[in-house]
């Protein structure tokens, strides 16, 4: 058991996997839904000791948990259960190169981004953030996202089958200064990459939780790809160490 303290603030003890947890990575229910991670949560955390910017009573809702407390929260779990160090194999990325990155890194040096001040005060103000496009010249108003519109963005992804970025800007931007709601599928089709740059920007001004934007070395034609942290089913499994060194 160990005491963790989430970039928002949100502090509490969490224990390690145990083998009765075995059936909530095995649910493939719950992994369609995404429901996989409350679950496991709610099953190792032990006790809340300060809510941080949260209004819970005594227990505690992974659903309205920002989503960078959850992938955090996430994280030490992981290295309760099974320690620190992480495997994982990716493609290389580069024309020609076929080869596999072998991979391995300490979880525990991932950099950590707090929730700063007027985060937190937007967030207990009603979670809206404003902010104005510099090329549509627009005021937009946008929130920091929890557990519940994590699992409903990555349902509508599936199921929409549009592109990721426009279903993003749609999904987390609640109004747009002169566009009315049903229009803004449209008005993001339509937005020039410098707005959509910039909106991505300052989300992660705004956002806090854990870095996991990675580079690593192919060993073959030694080029550099730059990856995201990778998240499946074998995060929770025990893997084989890498032979590259990190």
């Amino acid at each position: 058991m160990s005491t963790i303290t989430c970039p928002s603030g949100l502090s509490g003890t969490l224990r390690g996997l145990k083998a009765k947890e075995e059936r909530i990575l095995a649910d493939h229910k719950l992994a369609k839904t995404g429901g996989q991670i409350d679950q496991l949560l709610g099953a190792c955390w032990e006790a809340t000791l300060d809510p941080g910017p949260y209004d819970f009573d005594k227990l505690l809702d992974w659903s309205k948990v920002l989503q960078g407390d959850r992938f955090f929260a996430l994280l030490q779990l992981r290295i309760l259960s099974y320690g620190p160090e992480y495997a994982f194999s990716v493609p290389c990325e580069h024309r020609g190169c076929r080869a596999r990155i072998e991979w391995e890194l300490d979880l525990r040096d991932l950099p950590i981004k707090p929730l700063s001040d007027t985060s937190r005060q937007s967030f207990l103000a009603g979670n809206r953030f404003e902010t104005v496009l510099p090329e549509a010249g627009r005021s937009v108003t946008f929130r920091l996202l929890t557990g519940g519109d994590e699992r409903r963005l990555t349902t509508l992804r599936k199921n929409s089958g549009e592109r990721p970025i426009t279903t993003l800007l749609g999904f987390r931007i609640d109004s747009i200064d002169g566009v009315e709601p049903r229009d803004k599928p449209q008005f993001f089709e339509n937005l020039g990459m410098a707005d959509v740059t910039y909106l991505l920007s300052e989300f992660d001004r705004v956002d806090c939780g854990v870095e996991t934007e990675l580079e690593v070395e192919c060993p073959e034609c030694y080029g550099l790809t730059r990856i995201e942290l990778p998240f499946d089913k074998n995060f929770f499994l025990p893997t084989r160490k890498s032979s590259s060194p990190r």
